[in-house]
């Protein structure tokens, strides 16, 4: 059995110490502990107190808005780090590959539409044979939801999507 890490001191920082860090409005701060991304001890005053990790935490939570990633996507990323101390370099390691796995999927997604995009931004539908946007008679309806062919679905009608 491995012993844990040994962990650094946390110090408790007053939330405007922490908005000033980030580059956050204490409000947006206090949203994101509504919504259990981040969690607060309260001092015997009654104001709120957050551990120095946790402007790694709203650093990483900002990065991931930044890329799209809605907040269920990133509480359920932080789910699997530790909430009592201080994430460790290999707690973020452990996070990282199922992330990296994640973004690596978009990245290819986004080179797809980029791809796919780029024959149709020009073209004026000169060739609506080809097109990956025109869905003749709904035909990617049974699919699922949205632009079916730009998402990489094939045609099921043998027609060229």
């Amino acid at each position: 059995m491995t012993p844990p890490e040994p962990q650094e001191a946390d110090p408790l920082i007053a939330i405007g110490a922490v908005a000033e860090r980030t580059g956050l409005a204490v409000s947006a701060i206090r949203f994101y502990e509504e919504r259990g991304l981040i969690s607060a001890e309260r001092a015997s005053s009654g104001h709120r107190r957050f551990k120095r990790s946790t402007i790694r935490r709203l650093s990483f939570i900002r990065i991931c808005q930044k890329l799209g990633y809605s907040l269920d996507e990133i509480a359920e990323h932080l789910t699997t780090m530790p909430q009592g101390r201080t994430p460790s370099e290999r707690d973020w390691a452990q996070m990282a590959v199922t992330f990296g796995a994640e973004i690596d999927e978009r990245i290819a997604g986004l080179q797809q539409l980029r791809d796919k995009l780029s024959g149709c931004i020009g073209c004026g539908c000169l060739s609506l044979q080809r097109c990956a946007i025109w869905n003749i008679g709904d035909a990617a309806a049974s699919l699922g939801n949205g632009p079916r062919w730009l998402m990489g679905d094939e045609s099921t009608t043998g027609e060229p999507p």
